[in-house]
């Protein structure tokens, strides 16, 4: 029924918040928090009831069989077959949280059985046996159903566990059709205690075997999400979950590292950080980011040796062409007059990120090297280093969390050269010209694209806003849920096992 499709929400949960703070204490390194509240538990609870209970009708219900000894008439035998239950209406259902675990109760309930029925009897008074059959419309209220989960880590992932589970039927109704069934009526009520039962059985194993099957979702789900075809965020489950009266709190490793070879950068040296919250209390969803989740990424993709480029379109042109820079490095328009040049730009070392409460800034460290086309050869004529420091701004995009960055100012020195010395403070307002028209859009048109938020597939971010703070980044949001190609819950828990990131 619907108390084990709760649970769901816990792998949905590579992210959901509350303004409840939650504790960091850090056995192993972990760059991500998360937290589920009570707010969002419940927005996933009225989700997924409408798929739990298609997940669960029909449920069949073993056949009962019943004889007796009626004075006057004998032995009478009754049978109660193919009791199906096809209709499950939940009243109200709620989470509670603690110490010991998960708990989950849904009251109110009310289902709607089918089945047929077959009665025989012979008496004593001729060697004569009757009988008669029908259908019978069932209705079960008052189902009350409870289970305690436990939640830990196994080898990275999440593991659940079953600590209790029960099912009550408090009333039962039956109404028989066909045959004689008014003759029958009083008789078939007989069955009461037991059809209630046998929905109470079948009920808790359901719910048994609903457990263990999203545990088996749970161990699959991904420990890598592709950013790219080299790039993959360490979505590994760090640390126990930590249960309070009104939130679930996980942490992930979160970091990108390369696929093909290992980052050699270091940016995972991480402090302690106490509290994680989310300040407006009516969103649904939060995650924090530390620092270090976007050094990786800067880390990784510097490895990868993606963070170089040839410059041989400017808006102006001019600046391609050594007399362009007659005036500012005269004897390279000397050397080589009229020359086609590119301009070489690559990243020396991995960009530093900072985080503070009311900026996110980043040091950059950069070669520009001036070639010249001389026919079909490059000529490599100087080398500038460049150190940029610049302000970035973030924002949701989708799934993403997408920026854009400004630069704050500059400082250069020449670095090599094979035309003689040259004169930094001539050549700065060119160099200027490039970063700004050149470098900086570079720069943002990937920085626009952004990097997927570890939501899984089917749920989007709504009405987000973001909060720097402490050297990381909070995501606070409501969300909204749609399907994909399949209604059931088969099909959300395959979309879990195959998560896909955001674009």
């Amino acid at each position: 029924m619907a108390p084990p499709i709760m649970l769901l929400l816990l792998l949905a949960s590579f992210l959901i918040p509350t303004q409840t703070q939650f504790q960091v204490e850090a056995k192993d390194q972990a760059f991500t928090s998360i937290v589920i509240s009570q707010k969002g538990l419940d927005f996933l609870k009225e989700l997924l009831v409408t798929e739990a209970v298609s997940s669960i009708i029909p449920l069949q219900v073993p056949q009962i069989k019943k004889s007796m000894r009626v004075p006057f008439l004998g032995s009478v035998y009754m049978v109660v077959s193919n009791i199906t239950i096809y209709g499950i209406d939940v009243g109200s259902s709620y989470i509670k949280l603690g110490d010991d675990g998960i708990a989950i109760i849904a009251s109110e309930t009310t289902c709607n059985l089918s089945m047929n029925w077959y009665y025989s009897y012979s008496t004593w008074v001729a060697p004569v046996e009757v009988s008669d059959e029908g259908s019978a419309s069932v209705k079960v209220e008052g189902v009350e159903v409870g289970l305690t989960l436990g939640l830990g880590i196994q080898e990275g992932t999440l593991k659940l566990s079953l600590k209790d589970c029960g099912c009550h039927v408090k009333e039962i109704s039956i109404k028989l059709d066909g045959g004689a069934s008014w003759f029958y009526q009083g008789m078939i009520n007989a069955f009461e205690e037991q059809i209630g039962s046998a929905v109470e059985n079948s009920i808790t194993k359901k719910l048994k075997d609903g457990i263990v099957k999203l545990d088996s979702v749970l161990q699959a789900l991904p420990k890598e999400i592709p950013l790219d075809d080299d790039t993959y965020l360490n979505a590994t489950f760090v640390n126990d979950p930590v249960l309070s009266n009104s939130s679930i709190g996980f942490e992930i490793n979160g970091l990108f590292t390369a696929r093909r070879k290992p980052s050699v950068s270091e940016y995972h040296n991480k402090d302690s950080k106490a509290l994680v919250a989310c300040s407006d209390p009516s969103k649904m969803l939060g995650i924090a980011l530390d620092e270090a989740v976007f050094n990786s990424v800067a880390a990784t993709y510097f490895d990868a040796e993606f963070m170089q480029w040839t410059v041989d379109k400017i808006p102006d042109q001019s600046f391609l062409n050594t007399a362009g820079w007659r005036f500012v490095i005269p004897q390279l328009y000397k050397k080589y007059p009229n020359h086609d040049m590119n301009l070489n730009i690559s990243l020396s070392s991995p960009p530093v990120i900072k985080i503070s409460e009311h900026n996110i800034g980043a040091i950059i460290y950069a070669d520009l090297i001036i070639d010249v086309l001389d026919e079909n050869s490059v000529i490599p004529v100087a080398c500038i280093s460049l150190v940029i420091r610049a302000s970035s701004s973030v924002k949701l995009s989708g799934n993403n969390l997408a920026g854009s960055m400004k630069v704050d100012d500059f400082s250069m020195s020449l670095k090599w050269s094979n035309i003689g010395n040259l004169r930094m403070y001539l050549i700065q307002p060119v160099v200027w010209t490039v970063i700004q028209t050149v470098f900086v859009p570079y720069v943002n048109s990937h920085l626009g694209k952004g990097i997927p938020l570890p939501i899984v597939h089917g749920f989007t971010v709504q009405n987000g806003e973001l909060l720097c703070s402490g050297s990381r980044i909070m995501v606070c949001s409501d969300v909204t849920y749609e399907p994909s190609d399949s209604n059931n819950l088969n099909g959300f828990l395959q979309s879990l096992s195959k998560y896909t990131p955001a674009t």
